[in-house]
């Protein structure tokens, strides 16, 4: 939202109607993070019923919190959840390990097609798949409660995620004498594949049926016949950035749903 939200749009906020639409909610709900002068005009456009009984409930607070012992140190930050399960701590390390492996065992077999293209399809999905989890994240619900949360919280963490795997996947690929290019294109395009089809299915159920499906169809096949597909040759780069965008797309439009929390899975 560029702008400040109307009075009445104010008003009826802060009167709680129910014909306001998402959009609407979330763009004044993230505004209202960032502007002090119209969290003002909010508290002024409460109904009095409301302002008697926050009022109330501040004196309640204030009251409770002065008898009470003195708080203890922070150690949840909400910001800070927003970029970073701490869960995703022990996938990041095994991918690493897995690409660190693939290298080892390219080197002690060079005939065999190259492990780390095999790989950086599938290698950023299981942090991706933590990232939006609810049974990986114990403060799922408060993240998920703020205005700040959705698509946008996704992004975030899945931009940590790839923050963490480009690097080893770059790595790998140098000691491999492997394109970085050919190795980053279907990582990143997989990535956001992952993010389209949770739309539809859940992003954990989608990195795990992507991961199968790469795996049955594409690895498997390229082990057993020592010969890489069409797809992590050179000429494969255009298909794998056209598909990128276009789930990136997919998703940007379908923004809204990752609003839900039904969308963790």
């Amino acid at each position: 939202m560029t702008g400040h939200p109307s009075p009445s749009v104010i008003s009826r906020y802060a009167g709680g109607d129910l014909d306001l639409d998402e959009a609407t909610l979330w763009s004044v709900e993230v505004h209202l993070e960032e502007c002090a002068d119209c969290r003002a005009r909010l508290a002024g456009s409460a109904p009095g019923d409301v302002a008697a009984l926050l009022e109330r409930v501040s004196a309640g607070v204030e009251l409770q919190v002065a008898a009470g012992p003195a708080p203890a140190r922070r150690r949840w930050s909400a910001r800070r959840h927003r970029w970073l399960v701490w869960r995703l701590v022990p996938w990041l390390t095994m991918t690493a390990t897995v690409l660190g492996c693939a290298v080892l065992l390219q080197a002690l077999r060079p005939s065999l097609p190259s492990l780390v293209l095999l790989l950086a399809p599938i290698a950023p999905l299981p942090g991706v798949a933590v990232a939006w989890s609810r049974g990986s994240d114990p403060a799922w619900e408060l993240v998920a409660s703020t205005p700040a949360a959705g698509l946008s919280l996704l992004l975030r963490r899945a931009a940590a995620v790839l923050a963490v795997i480009v690097p080893v996947l770059g790595l790998a690929s140098n000691r491999t004498g492997v394109s970085l290019a050919l190795a980053l294109s279907p990582c990143l395009a997989f990535t956001t594949m992952a993010i389209a089809l949770g739309v539809v299915v859940g992003v954990r159920r989608a990195a795990i049926g992507l991961a199968a499906a790469w795996g049955l169809v594409v690895a498997l096949p390229a082990l057993l016949t020592a010969d890489l597909p069409v797809l992590l040759r050179p000429g494969g780069i255009a298909v794998w950035v056209l598909v990128t965008v276009a789930s990136a797309g997919f998703a940007v439009t379908r923004a809204d749903r990752f609003r839900r929390l039904s969308s963790r899975n």
